[in-house]
Parts: C-alpha cells; sequence; structure tokens
C-alpha cells in the first residue's frame, strides 16, 4: 500500500530544508579543488602541462556523469536516500588521498571517487526535492537546491586558497573536506528521509505521456530534452575550461593566490546566489527565453576574458559568467521535470546530468589540448564560440515552454 503523503513546499519544509543544507555540503566537496589544484599540481608533483593538468577534470567529469545515469536509473529501484548515503561513504576517502598522495595517479582515483560521490549526492537531492515540491514551484525548487550547492562551491573555494595562502598548499586546505564529508554523511543517515512515496502520489494526477525510450528521447529525439540535455553538455564544458585554464591564466599574468581566489571563486558564489531569483523566474517566464539568455550571456563573458588583463573587469566578468550560469541552471531541471512524466523523471535527469557531466570531460580536453597547440587564450575564445552556438541551438531547436 502506497504512504499517503502531501505534496508542496509547506507540507516538506522541514526535509527540503534538511535537503539544501545537505547539498551545500556537497557543493563544498567540489570547493575543495576549485582554485588551488593547479598549484597544487605544480608545486607537490611538478606538472606544468594543461593537458596532464586537467586529466582530474576528465577523469571527475567521466565518473560523475556514468554516476548521475545510474542514479537516475537506480532512484526507484535502491531508494533516493540509500543511493545519497552510498555517496557520502565514498566521499571520505577523498581528502586523505589528496593530503596522502605519492604521485598523480592517487590524485586521478580521488578524483573518480569524488566524481562518484558528486553523481550519487547531487543526482538525489535534485530528485528527492522534485519529489517533494509537486507540479508547482519547481523551478523554486531547483533553485534553492543549486543555490546552496554552488553558493558553498564559491565559498570552499575561496576559504581553501586562503588557508593554502596562510599555510600552505597541502595538507591544511584539504582538513576542511574531512569535516565536509563527516557532516554530510552524519545529516543524511540520521535525518533525511526518503521520497519515493510523493513521486508515487504526484504519478496518481499526473497525465504525462511516458517516454518510449527515455535515454534516446532525451539525448536526441525530443527536441525540449535534447534541446535542453546539449546546453547542459556546453555549459559544464565551459565551466571545466574555467576551473581547469582560468587560474592557469591568472598566474600567468602575475595575479596573487588572493587575486585568484577572488576572481575564481567570484563565478560560483553568483551562479549560487543567483539562483534564489531565477529559479523562481523560470516558473512564471518562458523556460527557452531564460536558457537562450542565459547561454548566450555565458558566452559573450568568456569571449571577452581573454583580451583583459584589468583585475576589476575580470571580476566583473566572473560576475557576469555567474548571472548566465544561474539562469540556466535551476531552468535546465525544471525543464526536465515539466517535461517528463514522474515515473520517468528520476531516468532522465540521470540521462541530462550524464551528458551535462561529459561536458566536464570533453571541456577539458577540447580546451586542454587547444591550449597546448595554441595557447591559452586561443583556448577560452574557442570555448565561448561553442557556447554561443549552443545558444542558437536553444533559441530555433526548442519550442517555447
Amino acid at each position: 500500500m502506497v504512504e499517503q503523503v502531501e505534496l508542496g513546499l509547506k507540507n516538506n519544509w522541514k526535509q527540503f530544508t534538511l535537503l539544501v543544507i545537505v547539498n551545500a555540503f556537497v557543493g563544498g566537496m567540489i570547493g575543495l579543488e576549485r582554485t588551488i589544484f593547479p598549484e597544487f599540481a605544480a608545486s607537490k608533483f611538478h606538472i606544468d602541462s594543461n593537458s596532464a593538468l586537467l586529466s582530474f577534470i576528465v577523469v571527475f567529469g567521466v565518473s560523475k556523469a556514468i554516476s548521475n545515469y545510474y542514479t537516475g536509473k537506480l532512484a526507484n529501484r535502491f531508494g533516493r536516500r540509500n543511493l545519497l548515503l552510498a555517496g557520502w561513504i565514498l566521499s571520505i576517502p577523498v581528502p586523505f588521498l589528496l593530503i596522502f598522495s605519492m604521485n598523480w595517479y592517487w590524485v586521478l582515483f580521488a578524483n573518480v571517487l569524488l566524481g562518484i560521490h558528486q553523481g550519487l549526492t547531487w543526482s538525489s537531492t535534485v530528485v528527492m526535492k522534485i519529489d517533494l515540491i509537486g507540479e508547482k514551484n519547481r523551478g523554486l525548487a531547483m533553485g534553492l537546491n543549486e543555490f546552496s550547492g554552488y553558493l558553498a562551491v564559491g565559498l570552499v573555494a575561496y576559504f581553501t586558497a586562503n588557508i593554502a595562502d596562510n599555510y600552505g598548499i597541502t595538507p591544511y586546505p584539504f582538513y576542511l573536506g574531512i569535516v565536509i564529508a563527516l557532516l554530510g554523511l552524519l545529516l543524511t543517515l540520521f535525518w533525511v528521509k526518503d521520497t519515493i512515496a510523493h513521486a508515487q502520489q504526484e504519478l496518481k494526477t499526473n497525465n504525462s505521456i511516458l517516454l518510449k525510450n527515455v535515454f534516446f528521447e532525451t539525448t536526441v529525439k525530443n527536441k525540449t530534452l535534447s534541446s535542453v540535455t546539449q546546453a547542459g553538455l556546453v555549459n559544464n564544458l565551459n565551466d571545466g575550461m574555467i576551473w581547469g585554464l582560468l587560474p592557469i591564466l591568472l598566474i600567468s599574468i602575475d595575479f596573487d593566490l588572493e587575486k585568484v581566489a577572488v576572481i575564481g571563486s567570484v563565478y560560483p558564489a553568483v551562479w549560487g546566489i543567483g539562483q534564489l531569483f531565477t529559479g523562481k523566474l523560470s516558473d512564471h517566464v518562458s523556460k527557452r527565453s531564460m536558457l537562450f539568455g542565459g547561454m548566450l550571456l555565458q558566452g559573450i563573458a568568456i569571449l571577452i576574458i581573454p583580451f583583459t588583463q584589468h583585475y576589476q573587469t575580470l571580476v566583473l566578468l566572473s560576475s557576469i559568467l555567474g548571472i548566465g550560469t544561474a539562469m540556466v541552471y535551476p531552468t535546465f531541471l525544471s525543464t526536465i521535470a515539466q517535461a517528463t512524466n514522474p515515473e520517468q523523471r528520476a531516468e532522465s535527469i540521470g540521462t541530462f546530468r550524464l551528458w551535462r557531466d561529459l561536458g566536464y570531460a570533453i571541456g577539458a580536453v577540447i580546451s586542454g589540448i587547444t591550449a597546448d597547440l595554441f595557447g591559452i587564450d586561443k583556448a577560452i575564445i574557442l570555448i565561448g564560440l561553442i557556447t554561443v552556438f549552443s545558444s542558437l541551438i536553444i533559441r530555433f531547436r526548442m519550442p517555447k515552454i
């Protein structure tokens, strides 16, 4: 017998708030590596090749992408909470591997675990919030989810850079990761409840048509789902480039680690805070317009970066990039949720997140090889052009929704 539950934010605010907090810890785990990794790789392992350095983003992106897909596939079978709990267990070795790493392969293995952790935890919290919220205010729900995660990315990125600046690149910045992993695990273990009953409750009144092949429809065939999916891939493609190459570019023009930290952390912080507003906005305006405008804004900001060495201008461009990303990130997920049946939603979101997070790996490979062959400036320009092209696909292929 299906448990009788009530949908909506008002009826589930305690669990919803708890999941927002849990997702902040999920984002914090990414923040550990966000600003200090190029310096970590250079000082500890003497790695200066862009392609070799960005290999950690490649293995992270691939493992997270695959984890996203199987989280979506297995969410109904094993339960959202169990997958969330498994993700936190896998996160615990990550900071220890980074602290005690003897060679670069330890670092790559740590990022494989980090990617699996991110796929299991972030995908689970997304699906659980959609389950709780019901049909209304999905944009708001996703805005709050992504706000907490990416604000934490920015804050932890800033703190780790400052810790590294004052106490050394290792081990002290990674101690923060031990605390984050344990807190996330304990919150999930003792207080998070599964939400599959909420999804089953919504299924009673939802008339969405079942997709014949969720993976194919989300990837290629369905104009709404596949347009969102390609934009998600390109969004993380440019994010992977910013994560890996921007700190190298800033260090090459003699910015100290504090300035690198500010520029690198403003972007995810604005991205996170902005989603408080853009998530709710996407419930009331055209989702296609939000996605087109956000991707276009990202592309323009990226294209300008190589043409300035002015600190304040780069902070401004980082903010603009954050605004553009804030416009699209919660809108991606709320659009997928609106366009799919509750029975297939977790799998469709998992498929979207598979391709979206493969963007990290694809972006790292493209930008790393281009930077090695033609220079960092040319790599950034290429990624900017790809992002603008993605916005045009949204504008001309995706139906208005």
